[in-house]
């Protein structure tokens, strides 16, 4: 199983033959400017909500990849009516299986709407289970007690978590996350694009360790296996 870390919110998972891509911002986002978007393949595109930062490259990707998108009913529906598949809209508390494993769809705490300021439905993270691993890609969001829930169902092997503060979690909450979750891997997402965004790296990692915990800071375009 291997992840690949495409800056922002964007990873692509590859587990059990399939490509997934979560949330694709690449093309606007100038730290990723050395990212070849015409080469990434993907099978499902995973999207947690509707904001620009996390769906600027889905139509791209999607029609010329064909992925399956995958996300809240009204998020993947926008995405339909423009000729992309949509076959896999959900809403929180639903679980599809997929050739790769599991998808559950888990509450986020955070706002949505479409590019077009259209409604875009409720942001929302996920739950994958694949190739004998579990992991939670939260999305955009606050700090949210539902967290606790993760915790008490799953085994987590790692938390994808949003850590830049401002529109999301920070660090602090972001830490107090993955012990509601029972992650002690977390693998920082949603820091530094932006100014708001920056973060210290090595305040983070400290804060991590004292914390109990291994806070991961992917390079734009490294891979990390499981």
């Amino acid at each position: 199983m291997h992840l690949t870390y495409y800056g922002h919110s964007c990873f692509l998972l590859e587990a059990d033959g399939s490509k997934v891509l979560f949330d694709p911002f690449i093309r606007p986002n100038p730290l990723a400017k050395d990212v070849d978007l015409d080469k990434i393949e993907a099978d499902y595109i995973l999207l947690s909500h509707g904001h620009g930062d996390h769906v600027a490259d889905v139509a791209e990707i999607g029609q010329r990849t064909g992925a399956e998108l995958v996300g809240m009913v009204e998020t993947v529906g926008w995405f339909g009516a423009k000729g992309l598949k949509a076959n896999y809209g959900m809403n929180l508390g639903g679980t599809l299986t997929l050739p790769f494993g599991k998808v559950k769809m888990v509450a986020a705490a955070h706002s949505s709407s479409m590019p077009d300021g259209s409604y875009g439905g409720l942001a929302a993270g996920f739950v994958v289970e694949t190739e004998g691993k579990t992991f939670y890609f939260a999305g955009d969001t606050a700090l949210t007690y539902d967290m606790k829930l993760i915790g008490e169902r799953y085994k987590l092997d790692f938390a994808i978590l949003p850590i830049g503060d401002h529109y999301t979690m920070g660090i602090d909450d972001a830490l107090v996350a993955a012990d509601w979750t029972g992650a002690t891997k977390v693998i920082g997402m949603h820091f530094d694009t932006f100014p708001p965004l920056v973060i210290n790296h090595e305040e983070a990692k400290a804060k991590a360790t004292h914390a109990g915990k291994e806070l991961v800071l992917l390079s734009i375009g490294e891979t990390i296996t499981f």
